[in-house]
């Protein structure tokens, strides 16, 4: 089990690394910076993890805190930013206001998501565990929601499996579903005993390095050319941000669909 911690400590940073890399060559920065962040935090900090767990492991505890802390504002940051890529080819077209609304919707959200995830919290934990596990219980369901969303609607919102902020939202929706799993079965055991914990907080990890997988496979194929939203759906959010022209246009006078540009 020793061999397996330790390789995983290496290959955790490799995979990020890697994805990294992918993001960087394909320019994707351009339209995800946040989640571009995102996984440059997760790599410096799964490598100071690793120098902490190795040179000083009584600091494990309240570095696991801080970085539990950074990591779900980071990843709201990352979750609002999807929802405001998805919307680029009506973006110029809304109030000015829309990103807030946004940011205020995914906030309203987790809100109501936090009093649910009070069952993946285990018994035997003190308070500032209990807390912590809570609120990465909530982010978790967070990304399932918005991972659901984001699929369920891809017609509508005019994306596919080979646009970025689906295979983004993918990643993070498969893997918060095996981390809600294991935070359930933790709750559901009777006695504390480090084997089965140790084991199922290694499935996490192993998840998160095959969503890691997921996502260099998807990086390293060009992106497709991004679609206009169709018709209805342009007029309606139009009429949702009072930004609708009130001329003698026609839905139907509107081409069906039409491929943007890329930036």
């Amino acid at each position: 089990m020793v061999a397996l911690d330790s390789a995983l400590l290496i290959a955790l940073p490799v995979g990020e690394a890697i994805t990294l890399g992918c993001l960087l060559r394909r320019k994707t920065w351009r339209i995800l910076p946040l989640f571009v962040s995102y996984l440059t935090w997760g790599l410096v900090s799964d490598t100071v993890l690793f120098f902490i767990l190795n040179e000083a492991p009584g600091l494990y505890k309240r570095y696991y805190t801080f970085e539990t802390v950074v990591d779900s504002i980071l990843m709201f940051s990352v979750l609002v930013e999807l929802g405001w890529s998805v919307l680029r080819p009506v973006r110029s077209s809304l109030p000015r206001g829309t990103l807030f609304f946004l940011i205020l919707l995914v906030g309203i959200v987790g809100l109501l998501i936090w009093p649910l995830a009070t069952r993946t919290s285990s018994p035997h934990m003190d308070a500032p565990s209990l807390l912590l596990v809570h609120l990465m219980a909530t982010f978790s369901i967070l990304r399932v929601v918005c991972f659901l969303v984001m699929a369920g609607f891809s017609q509508l919102l005019s994306i596919g499996w080979r646009d970025r902020e689906l295979q983004v939202a993918t990643g993070l929706g498969l893997f918060s579903i095996i981390s809600l799993l294991v935070m359930l079965l933790h709750a559901q055991q009777q006695q504390v005993k480090a084997d089965p914990y140790h084991w199922l907080d290694l499935v996490v990890s192993v998840s998160y390095l095959c969503t890691l997988a997921y996502w260099i496979f998807s990086f390293v194929t060009k992106e497709q050319e991004r679609k206009e939203f169709s018709p209805q759906m342009q007029q309606l959010l139009l009429l949702m941000g009072g930004g609708a022209r009130t001329g003698s246009i026609a839905l139907t006078d509107l081409p069906s669909e039409r491929v943007r540009k890329k930036d």
